[in-house]
This record gives structure tokens, sequence and C-alpha cells, in this order.
């Protein structure tokens, strides 16, 4: 054909301009996707893109690519791309628009990442009403990792994991998606559509171009279900495979709208910026006169502080409350802090632990894996974590005498009845208040204004705060008494 003729004609249809023009995954196969022929993904990439198209929002469109079929997505769409965890597309979803409000985010997710491991992501970012598009493709199984059934699996269906058929009191009921989520508040759009045949075809993109739509006029959390055909996992051709969605699987699922509220739905409101750094301190309670004299103090004397410590006892010792006075009065006093709890079930008894770093430099890690200083409140945890402490560093042990089989010769050891010594306070609370007073008379890296600040902020009642800075201050002193005490 000559091109004077073709020149004649109008092209009428085409690659989308949201797919790249060759798709590199694969050297070999740059003009094609890696999905199974009859698989509904090809279909609904087309509608998606298609609809980024016509809107002309593809310099704004965010693709949050799932685990499953639907994982090389960013191979093929020309947009922005995030590939997300196994059912975490819809929050990372919420984080990308809440930063970047002006882009269009779609988070593409099969049965098995949205309605299984990511039920409680999808639930909540719709309760929400995130101002994000949600396209679910619902095949009614696993199907990249070898035919176990999903949530969406019919009842009688059979998979690799129920070979004789789904059994509800097994297995449960197939889980319906747009029915529940439509039961909430927010959502602004949800239907079900399927790909059971070129009608239903047509219905799924005009659907998806709804879903984006909305987010594009800023009305909310729209979510499209598409019944989609998998015929290698199902063992079935094509053909067959598309007559099963049509009188099999919409026997379960229903096509339909079941939420539609885009009539009376106002934009939502633009998010509210983030506070300036200069604000931080009057948000976080931390401003004032003793706190810039914490700052103070720890410029002109502290300029190289790297402090990692663990904290270790019982529930019920104040392990997590020493930890995080720790923390709160590094940050009064201008440094970078971490702090990282890590506690049993029970209310008392139970075993907990926290880690805590104060540097003066920023920090890589919120793990203390090679404390400086270790506080142990009894001696569990004192053997469990002795030998972590580094070289040089310091224990500081809530007993009678330090055990024998635990002395090091390379670490220093301050070993005392701490808790008997917090009777003798009149609270036997204060045991971890004497036990930090050392602490910080070892460390000397914290200004006792920092101290002061961070007390009043975490203890709520004074008189509390009276007896936590006596405390303190016993164990300042103990510190000093006791320098007798040989290097281990």
């Amino acid at each position: 054909m000559s091109s004077q003729l073709i020149s004649e004609y109008e092209i009428t249809h085409s690659r989308a301009k949201s797919f790249y023009s060759t798709y590199e995954r694969k050297p070999e196969l740059q003009h094609q996707t890696h999905y199974c022929p009859g698989c509904g993904h090809g279909n609904i990439h087309k509608m998606l893109a298609q609809a980024i198209d016509g809107l002309g929002i593809q310099d704004r469109t965010i693709l949050i690519s799932p685990v499953g079929c639907g994982v090389f997505a960013y191979y093929y769409f020309d947009v922005g791309n995030i590939q997300a965890a196994h059912g975490r597309a819809p929050a990372v979803a919420t984080a990308v628009k809440r930063s970047r409000p002006e882009s269009i985010v779609v988070s593409y997710q099969g049965d098995g990442d949205l309605a299984a491991i990511g039920s409680a992501e999808i639930l909540h970012a719709a309760n929400r009403g995130e101002n994000i598009t949600v396209i679910f493709v619902n095949n009614a199984i696993y199907s990249m990792t070898g035919g176990q059934f999903a949530p969406t699996t019919l009842l009688g269906q059979k998979s690799t994991t129920s070979p004789n058929g789904r059994d509800p009191i097994n297995e449960g009921y197939p889980l319906h998606v747009s029915e529940l989520l439509a039961t909430l508040e927010a959502p602004v759009y949800i239907e079900r559509v399927g790909l059971g045949d070129n009608r239903q075809i047509a219905g799924a993109a005009r659907a998806i171009r709804r879903a984006v739509e909305n987010q594009v006029r800023g009305l909310g959390f729209s979510l499209i279900e598409v019944l989609a055909p998998c015929p290698t996992i199902w063992k079935m051709t094509p053909v067959e495979a598309q007559r099963w969605v049509r009188e099999t699987m919409e026997k379960t699922f229903p096509l339909g709208v079941f939420c539609d509220r885009t009539e009376r739905a106002q934009p939502r409101p633009a998010a509210r910026p983030a506070p300036a750094l200069e604000e931080l301190p009057r948000i976080l309670e931390i401003e004032g006169e003793e706190a810039g004299k914490g700052k103070t103090a720890v410029a002109a004397a502290a300029e190289n502080v790297d402090l990692r410590v663990r904290v270790a006892g019982f529930g019920g010792q104040g392990v997590l409350l020493l930890g995080e006075l720790l923390a709160e009065a590094g940050l009064d006093a201008g440094l970078e802090v971490s702090w990282l709890p890590s506690y049993g079930p029970e209310m008392r008894s139970g075993t907990s632990n926290c880690q805590v770093r104060i540097a003066s430099e920023a920090i890589d890690s919120p793990l203390v894996s090679s404390p400086n200083v270790l506080i142990a409140m009894n001696e569990p945890s004192l053997r469990k974590f002795d030998g972590s402490v580094r070289s040089g560093g310091w224990v500081i042990y809530n007993g009678e005498a330090f055990p024998e089989d635990c002395k090091r010769a390379d670490v220093q050891v301050l070993a005392l009845p701490f808790a008997q010594m917090a009777n003798e306070l009149g609270d036997p609370r204060m045991a971890n208040m004497i036990m930090l007073g050392a602490m910080l008379e070892i460390a000397r890296s914290l200004p006792q204004a920092s101290i002061d600040a961070a007390l009043r902020r975490l203890v709520k009642k004074p008189k509390l705060v009276e007896l936590d800075q006596r405390a303190l201050a016993r164990g300042r002193e103990l510190f000093h008494t006791s320098r007798t005490t040989p290097k281990q």
C-alpha cells in the first residue's frame, strides 16, 4: 500500500500513549506483556491507559503496582510507578496522595493481594475516604503462585489448597469486597464490572474512567472490582473462561453499582501543610526557658554525644518510662534521639526492654545491638544482655552483688540494691529513677534542665515529679559514693 493511500485513512485505534512503546522486561519479547492469552489484566490495563489518556493526566499519574500477576505493571505503563509490598498498595497510595496531592494515584490489586493480606489496608483507606482510585481484579484464585484458593474463591470451586472444592465450614464463604466497603460512609463510588463479553468490557471501561475522573475532581475514594477470566489456572480456553465469568462468577458476585455519592460529593479539602520546623517545639510542648538552657549546655559541653542504652527488666518496673524519659530529655536538649520499646503481653511481670540512642549526629538505626550502657533491673535481664555491652561500657545492675559468672574485665559495673533504696525514699517505684540518676552521672551528656522538662511532660502529677527528682539526685549521689567499686 502506498504512503499516499495510507495518508487518506484516519487512525482511530492505536496503542495508548500511557503505555511504553516497547516493553523492556524481556529483550526478545518487547512487543508483548507477560500475561497469558485470555487473561483479564491485559484488557484492564488497556482500559486504565485509555482513561489516563482521555483525561490528559499521564504526567500526573502514579500507579501503585501489586504483588501478583500484575506485578510488572511498571514495565508497561509510562507513568509514575511504585512497587508496593504484598497487600500494602492502599497504604502506599495514601502516603503518595497525601504527600503529592496534585497527583492521580491508582492502586492496582488482585484478589489475593487486596482481599487477603491487604484487607486491613483497603478497609481503612476506604473508611478514611482517601482520594485515590482502586482497581480490584477478582479472578477468584491465587494465580501467580499456582492456584491456591483466595478469599474470593467460589463455594465448591477446586484449587490446589481446596482440592475437594471450597467448603464454608472449613474455608469460610467468599468475601464480597464491594458490598463490604459500600457499607462505609466515606467511599464515593464502588462498582463491580465483568469481562465476560464485549458488552461487559465496554461497561468496565466506562466505570474505570469514571473512577479515575472522580479523583481528578477531588471527590474521594473510588473502587472498581473487575471479574476477570484466568484461563490458565482455571484450566479453560479463553472463550470458556469468559463464559464462566458470565454464567458462574456473577451468581456469587453480581455486577452493579454498590455505592454512588458522586452527585452530592464535594471536593475534599486540601491536606494541611506540614508545620514549619520552628513550630515543632511549640507543638511538642518543649519550648520555654529551660529547653533553651538545655540546648545551650549541650552545644557547649556535649558536641560528640553517642549514647547507646539498653534498659531491661520486668513489666511494671518502669523500664519503658525510663527509656522514654531519656529520649524526651535528649530531644529537649536539641540532640538526635530514638526510642524503641519491646515488651510482652503481660501488664506485670512480663519481660520488657527498650533501646535508646542519643547522639549529636543523625541516627542511622534505632537498634542498639551493642550498648555502651546497660541498665539491668533484674538478674534475667542482666544475663540476657550483659554479653552485648561494648568494651569500655557500663552495666548498672539492680542487685546486692554482681553475679560472678557475668563479670567481664572490659566493662565497668555499678551493682547496688536500687529497689531497696527506693523503699527508703518511700516509694518502691522509684528504683528506675535512682538507676537513671546514676546513669546520667556516668554519661554526663544531658543537662538537668532537659531532664526536668522531660519529667514534667511525662509525669503529670507534681508530687510524683518531686519524688522522681529526689530519686534522680539520690542516684547521682550513689554513683559518686560507690566509685570504689572495682572494674570488672
